[in-house]
């Protein structure tokens, strides 16, 4: 299988030649040429695999180039009880990302799929994790060097750290606004001692920090000569380790292909709901992928109006869900190349648009740049949008109803999918977070500490290591080479 730019300026190349890097030459994001096809008597067979041999199924459709049994080893390395050990008491640790069913009513189930047993607590470490082992692998075969520079608004940080640290021929430098983060986030990250890891804080928000790691990986000569890769969700292989999610989700809550189920999944930077729009495009029998914002609600005013309208700093909230802080979707790019028929000139015309104007309009009329929003339902959109009292609500909710404790950001997800239910058909929560990496707002919601798995009863006590810089990609640049030991 080969990959190409959404923008059609970039040469096709392979699962491995895309594996460290992150945008393509042209500014693109990488697709592949066409999406693989799933057959109902595959997914009768993957019914009853383990987490790793589904992962390892879904992955040999996309990374043609490595080796079966080299990516068999990769899948069952990464998807094991040990690494996804923070399951919640009574869950079998070996599902990996079992179901719970949270309610049923008039015809319609509510289920959360738990995604978040990993190391960070994070549904992040889902990816993440397989990414670390590739790059290891991947690296070790050519006895290369990457320095990793990325950027987080929360969990990805932590997620990508712990998957990093300590593996060989690997330095992680990782952007995060300064003081914008949960108290937990920020210790996860910033007690790491390993000399491979490096935390910047930036003096602004998280689309600061997400500029600035576009603004180096469009540097191509710096990118080579520091061999810069990245691990944001613009890099395809997290994309598709998150699709196996859904499909497990989808094969837990039926019993025959002949069903559907949807799914609600709290949104920000677009590439949590994309790795679903991806398993989709597949054939895995999804209704409805519903895009839960928070007050940062560019992606739920596209979905509602067809207008894209990234906003400045200065209108980016800072809020109780802080990892969907975010108002520039940089994966909404691969959706929109799919929107439009693969064209890429108009893809390259629209994202443009973004950098210069601030937005596009596909909602067609005078004026507009399109009218493609009138086809957003022959893929499944819809969205939603939750505040801070929303979140306080639903978060009392599920405590008081069922005697479970979700994060922020599932309250989110689980408030908008309320609103979406549907008879006979199944709704599907992404968990994104353990409660416990928000302790700030359990507490106010429900007037007492949430729960933490063992290992992290003082983290935030813990010596912290970073360092504090402006959003400045020169200074940014220069600390970089001053540390990669290039």
């Amino acid at each position: 299988m080969h990959y190409v730019s959404t923008r059609g300026h970039a040469a096709a190349q392979n699962f491995s030649e895309i594996l460290l890097g992150g945008l393509a030459p042209d500014g693109g994001l990488y697709l592949p040429e066409t999406y693989p096809q799933v057959t109902g008597a595959e997914l009768d067979l993957w019914r009853s695999l383990s987490y790793a041999d589904l992962a390892f199924e879904v992955l040999k459709k996309f990374a043609t180039d490595v080796p079966e049994a080299d990516l068999k080893a990769l899948a069952h390395k990464t998807y094991s009880a040990e690494v996804y050990r923070n399951a919640r008491a009574g869950d079998d640790a070996s599902q990996i990302t079992p179901l719970h069913l949270l309610e049923e009513k008039d015809g319609s189930k509510l289920l959360l799929q738990a995604l978040s047993n990993g190391p960070t607590l994070a549904f992040k470490d889902m990816a993440m994790q397989l990414l670390g082992n590739l790059f290891e692998y991947t690296l070790a075969k050519n006895d290369a060097k990457l320095n990793i520079f990325g950027a987080t608004s929360g969990d990805t940080g932590s997620a990508a750290e712990y998957a990093m640290r300590g593996k060989k021929g690997i330095r992680v430098f990782m952007l995060s606004p300064h003081k914008k983060m949960s108290a937990f986030q920020t210790a996860q990250m910033f007690s790491l001692q390993d000399p491979n890891i490096f935390n910047i804080a930036v003096e602004g928000v998280f689309d600061d920090c997400q500029d600035m790691v576009k603004a180096v990986s469009n540097d191509h000569a710096f990118k080579a000569s520091q061999k810069i890769g990245t691990v944001n969700s613009i890099n395809w292989a997290r994309v598709v380790a998150q699709v196996v999610y859904y499909f497990r989700g989808y094969l837990t809550a039926t019993t025959s292909n002949d069903q559907k189920v949807s799914f609600t999944v709290p949104s920000g930077n677009f590439g949590n709901i994309c790795a679903g729009h991806i398993a989709r495009m597949m054939g895995l029998p999804i209704d409805k992928l519903v895009a839960a914002t928070n007050e940062n609600d560019v992606l739920d005013e596209f979905f509602r109006t067809g207008i894209y309208r990234v906003r400045k700093s200065a209108e980016t909230y800072h809020t109780s869900s802080p990892s969907m802080d975010i108002s520039k979707a940089s994966n909404f790019e691969r959706f929109i190349h799919d929107l439009l028929d693969g064209d890429s000139e108009r893809v390259r015309a629209l994202f443009h648009k973004v950098e210069t104007e601030g937005g596009f309009n596909l909602a067609g009329g005078p004026g507009s740049d399109g009218d493609e929003f009138a086809k957003i339902g022959q893929f499944g959109f819809q969205s939603g949008k939750s505040t801070h009292q929303d979140r306080l609500d639903t978060i009392r909710d599920i405590e008081q109803r069922y005697g479970v404790t979700i994060d922020t950001h599932t309250a989110d997800g689980v408030k908008v999918a309320r609103e979406y239910a549907t008879p006979g058909v199944p709704m599907i929560v992404l968990e994104t977070a353990l409660p416990a990496k928000f302790n700030e707002t359990i507490r106010e919601a429900l007037g007492r500490d949430a729960e933490r798995p063992a290992g992290f009863e003082n983290i935030e006590a813990l010596p912290q290591r970073f360092e504090v810089m402006a959003a400045d990609v020169a200074q940014v640049k220069a600390f970089i080479a001053g540390h990669t030991g290039l």
